[in-house]
């Protein structure tokens, strides 16, 4: 009799999507399509800076992009899973993560526990402004909502670990800060938030380099009208359009009419 041909093995991969909770597979969503929107507005340095979340249910958990990827390559299979000691929890991307990132972001990450995402970029008028003595300047009604916020000094590349506390302490409860000669950095306690408060500093700072640049006198509102401004537009559990959740299905909606696959 002849001998049974043994079948050859067959190899299972599972998907990400298999692999993780449904709660972190949303929160992976979300995230890519922040990444991608990022791109989308223009506001990338080709494979630079972060946009990072907590993993739902965790405290020490976060995804952040792997570092050789564009914003407009980053799907929800690709983000990379870390703790805030910089160990690699999940990774299915060929690529790892850059440490610069890694310091500012697992530092607000480990402080500020009323937070989820955290968003930093390099653009020319984030860059232009972090480098005015005069700060974000109340220029305009989007402007006054960054009316306080935090500021931190250069002190070269983010890469030493000692820096950590300095970010934090200089971010305090702000949402938003300037890092000097460097870039932008926001907070919130999503990725829609986020990302809300992301859009809305850039914009203050293209108005800014705009109007500084046409040498002319500028008009500023009084101080109390500046402060009751900034009250009102300020973030609010039970506004949503004030904390990005009113925008953030419309803009879904925007990346699924030019590209879906961030849902990958």
């Amino acid at each position: 009799m002849t001998p049974p041909v043994s079948s050859p093995a067959i190899k299972v991969v599972k998907s990400v999507r298999e692999q993780v909770s449904p709660e972190e597979w949303q929160t992976r969503v979300d995230l890519a399509a922040a990444y991608r929107l990022t791109a989308m507005y223009g506001y990338t340095e080709m494979i630079a800076n972060h946009i990072s979340c907590r993993v739902p249910g965790t405290h020490d958990h976060f995804l952040i992009n792997p570092y050789g990827m564009l914003y407009e390559e980053i799907d929800a299979s690709s983000l990379i899973k870390i703790d805030v000691d910089g160990n690699t929890l999940f990774n299915a991307s060929d690529y790892g993560v850059n440490a610069a990132g890694f310091v500012i972001h697992s530092a607000i990450h480990m402080a500020r526990t009323d937070i989820d995402c955290v968003a930093h970029t390099h653009t020319p008028a984030g860059m232009a402004v972090s480098a005015m003595e005069c700060g974000l300047l109340p220029l305009a009604q989007t402007s006054m909502r960054f009316l306080h916020i935090a500021y931190h000094d250069f002190e070269g590349i983010a890469d030493d670990v000692g820096e950590r506390e300095r970010l934090v302490a200089d971010l305090g409860e702000h949402e938003a800060m300037i890092l000097r000669n460097h870039g932008l950095l926001v907070v919130g306690r999503t990725v829609a938030a986020a990302f809300n408060l992301l859009y809305r500093m850039e914009r203050a700072c293209e108005v800014q380099v705009m109007a500084l640049s046409c040498n002319t006198k500028l008009i500023y509102p009084p101080q109390e009208v500046l402060e009751a401004t900034f009250d009102k537009v300020r973030p609010r559990p039970n506004m949503p359009n004030r904390n990005g959740d009113l925008a953030w299905p419309a803009l879904l909606r925007k990346l699924d009419r030019v590209d879906p696959s961030y849902r990958n």
